[in-house]
């Protein structure tokens, strides 16, 4: 009697493997090629806007996002093909520098916590003018500029970040780490719209705390006490309480 041969997988599976390795390649090579066409368009187009990214602190924001899916980092280094051609490596640095000296400056008077519109403010009013800022706008840097900046500061550690508080964007320069409690008693105190009716912006009591939030005493105190003894607040005793 004869008997119908059958295919076996494990006689199959080599040619199969073979085929998906090379396919597999062909791919990776495809999507490498379209990667490189799209970072020569991104060059090309760098080179056309140059000036605009240069001084245009939105256009600049729109092409940082631009290379961001494609691992471009124009602000990874002064040199190279981006370095010498923009030079944005550079004006953050700089920024970086000078918003730094910003907050230690002003550590004393608030803690290592302060609005990125302050120190935007504080930049305006010096005066501080940057690689590419022309004679007639010292203030072609934004907000997204500053915390740009922040961020290369917070890869040389020191504890600099962002992060948002209420409707406030806030530089923290001290190394401690703040949890959800820490940051929701800093957007009571902040209070700037009058939403929670603590009265004076920049002030909140345990009682405001615990009459917007519903934590109890403890989980209050150990809110507060953390910012106090960081230096991020103050005790003010008024008439002895």
């Amino acid at each position: 009697m004869a008997h119908r041969r059958r295919v076996g997988v494990g006689r199959a599976g080599p040619k199969y493997t073979k085929k998906a390795e090379e396919m597999k390649a062909v791919s990776l090579s495809s999507a490498m090629e379209t990667v490189e066409k799209l970072e020569v368009k991104l060059a090309d187009f760098a080179k056309k806007h140059k000036k605009e990214i240069q001084h245009d602190p939105a256009f600049r924001k729109k092409f940082l996002e631009m290379c961001a899916p494609l691992g471009v980092d124009p602000l990874s280094s002064e040199k190279g093909f981006w370095g010498n051609m923009l030079g944005i490596g550079e004006f953050y640095y700089e920024l970086a520098v000078k918003v730094a000296e910003v907050c230690m400056a002003s550590k004393s008077r608030n803690g290592g916590i302060i609005s990125v519109s302050e120190v935007r403010s504080i930049l305006m009013k010096r005066g501080t003018k940057f690689r590419f800022a022309e004679s007639r706008n010292k203030s072609n840097y934004s907000k997204e500029d500053i915390i740009t900046a922040v961020g290369k500061l917070s890869k040389l550690g020191g504890g600099f970040r962002t992060m948002e508080v209420g409707n406030s964007v806030m530089i923290v320069s001290v190394p401690t780490e703040l949890d959800n409690d820490h940051m929701e008693v800093m957007k009571i105190a902040q209070d700037s719209d009058g939403q929670y009716l603590t009265g004076i912006s920049g002030r909140v009591s345990a009682d405001d705390v615990r009459r917007v939030t519903g934590w109890n005493n403890e989980r209050t105190k150990r809110a507060l006490d953390l910012l106090l003894t960081k230096g991020m607040a103050w005790l003010d005793l008024h008439d002895g309480e």
